[in-house]
C-alpha cells in the first residue's frame, strides 16, 4: 500500500511554512520531526520520510529555508552544494530553532500522532536536532553527522531524552576530536550513544548523492537507528 503524503502549513509569529507529511499504513503512529540537510526537502528527505512512515511513524519534514528561499531544492553536484551552503549561511539560527520547535509542536498536535514524538536530523538538520533536544521536549533524537555540535556542548546537560549520534570515521567536515568530545559529554548515560561508521565520510546515508552515498555504512547505521526508534518510540503496544 503506497504511503500517503500531503503538505501541511506550520504557523509561526511572523508567517507560515510548508512541511512534507508522510503517514504510515493505518494513518496513525508516533510522530517524527525530520530535519533536512542543506539540500532542502528534496528527493532524499522525502524518501527518508517514506522509509520512516513505512516503519509506522507519522513524519513531518519542514521547509527550514522558507525565510530565505521557500521550496528550495539544491541542484545536482557541486553547484547544489554551494547553493545549500550559501542559504544555510544566511539563516538566523535563533529563528531556525524557533521554527524547528514550532514544527515539533505541530507534529505533537496532529490527530494522527498517537503520543511520543522524536526528531531525526541529517547534516544541517543533525546539528539542529541536537539544539531542539536541548530547547524542547522530544521523546528521542537521532542526529546524523551534525557538524558544529562540539562547539555547543554546554547545551548537553539540557538534553534529557534518549539520543543517538551517527558519524563517519573519515568525515572531512567533522574531526575525530569533535566526535570524542561529544562522546565524553554524554559519557555515563545509558540512553545516549555515539556511533562511528568505519571508513565512512560525510552524508553517507544520502543515496541520491554519488559524491556522498556509502550504502554499507548507511545500512549499518540505519539498523541502529531503527532499533533505537523501536526502543524509544515503539509503534505498537507490547502485549
Amino acid at each position: 500500500m503506497p504511503i500517503e503524503t500531503r503538505t501541511d502549513s506550520i504557523l509561526v509569529a511572523d508567517g507560515s511554512f510548508d512541511a512534507h507529511v508522510a503517514l504510515p499504513e493505518g494513518g496513525h503512529g508516533p510522530g517524527i520531526l525530520l530535519l533536512q540537510e542543506i539540500f532542502g526537502v528534496g528527493p532524499y528527505i522525502t524518501a527518508v520520510a517514506e522509509r520512516l512512515a513505512a516503519m509506522g511513524y507519522v513524519v513531518v519534514a519542514p521547509d527550514l529555508f522558507w525565510r530565505i528561499e521557500p521550496g528550495f531544492v539544491a541542484s545536482e553536484g557541486d553547484a547544489g552544494m554551494q547553493e545549500g551552503m550559501t542559504i544555510a549561511g544566511q539563516c538566523d539560527r535563533a529563528l531556525l530553532l524557533d521554527d524547528a520547535v514550532a514544527a515539533l509542536e505541530h507534529v505533537r498536535a496532529l490527530h494522527e500522532t498517537t503520543g511520543t514524538v522524536g526528531v531525526v536530523g541529517f547534516c544541517f538538520g543533525g546539528n539542529l536536532a541536537f539544539h531542539v533536544a536541548a530547547a524542547a521536549d522530544p521523546d528521542a533524537v537521532v542526529s546524523y553527522y551534525g557538524s558544529g555540535i562540539a562547539s555547543a556542548l554546554d547545551q548537553a546537560p539540557l538534553i534529557t531524552c534518549p539520543i543517538l549520534f551517527h558519524f563517519g570515521e573519515d568525515d572531512a567536515f567533522i574531526p575525530a576530536a569533535e566526535v570524542d568530545a561529544i562522546r565524553a559529554a554524554f559519557a555515563g548515560r545509558s540512553d545516549a550513544a555515539v556511533n562511528v561508521q568505519r571508513g565512512a565520510g560525510h552524508a553517507f546515508d544520502n543515496f541520491t548523492s554519488t559524491r556522498f552515498s556509502q550504502p554499507e555504512a548507511a545500512a549499518a547505521a540505519w539498523e541502529l537507528t531503527a532499533n533505537f526508534l523501536d526502543a524509544t518510540l515503539p509503534t505498537s503496544t507490547p502485549a
